[in-house]
């Protein structure tokens, strides 16, 4: 049960983490593109580069499948 499988280099590439930012943290120039919006969802990867942002959760996966990686959620 608690065996190790080697997936092999480039299965860590394809998992992406999609995690809640709050607007408020954001830049100036990102919040006035998104005036009334509380929480964006960013797509990041393992080191925690942001790779996208995104208006709701379910375009954040669709995002990542389309880009043929894993989305795995973070709270």
């Amino acid at each position: 049960m608690h065996t190790k499988f080697d997936f092999g280099p480039e299965a860590d590439d394809r998992i992406v983490y999609v995690r809640p930012v709050a607007v408020d943290d954001l830049p100036d120039e990102v919040r006035e593109q998104v005036p009334g919006v509380k929480t964006l969802y960013a797509v990041c990867d393992a080191d925690g580069e942001r790779l996208a942002l995104v208006k709701d959760r379910r375009m954040a996966f669709l995002l990542a499948r389309q880009n043929d990686m894993s989305p795995v959620n973070v709270h």
